[in-house]
């Protein structure tokens, strides 16, 4: 059980620590649950019994996402084609147009994903059942209020 005030319950110690522990421009890709997660990963985090999108929301709710960039949420694509989206793919874009306003959802295709997931801090190796429901998140800063400016 969760015991911190704001923080979603669905994020575990590992994955809070983790999170913390990212600096500026680090990614962090939440894959389903037939990617080869443990073959790219530089670090793993398992979160088996959990679909993606609850975690994706988690995650955007407690992590900024990266304005330095032109482009800091990527997508996998449905049989490379950057133009076809699956209903998961609708809900990942639901989920970022709701806690990051503002950013766009990038397709990449095949090769483009898979390095820039395994380039990634960290994979959070979901049971997302449904194909393609891949998703990779820059990690921004956050700017200091005008009380910590004095």
């Amino acid at each position: 059980m969760n015991v911190l005030i704001g923080i979603p319950p669905i994020l575990g110690p590992e994955l809070l620590a983790t999170l913390r522990s990212m600096g500026h421009g680090d990614e962090i890709a939440l894959v389903d649950g037939n990617y080869p997660a443990l073959e790219h990963a530089r670090r793993l985090i398992r979160a088996d019994g959990l679909p993606l999108i609850p975690i994706l929301d988690a995650i955007l709710q407690v992590m900024p996402v990266d304005d330095f960039v032109p482009q800091a949420l990527f997508r996998a694509t449905v049989n490379g084609n950057p133009d076809l989206l699956d209903p998961v793919h609708e809900e990942m874009a639901e989920v970022c147009a709701r806690r990051a306003p503002g950013f766009s959802l990038l397709p990449l295709v095949g090769d483009a994903f898979y390095t820039r997931v395994k380039n990634a801090h960290t994979i959070i190796a979901t049971s997302e059942p449904r194909l393609y429901g891949n998703i990779i998140v820059r990690k921004g800063v956050i700017y200091p209020s005008k009380e910590t400016d004095k």
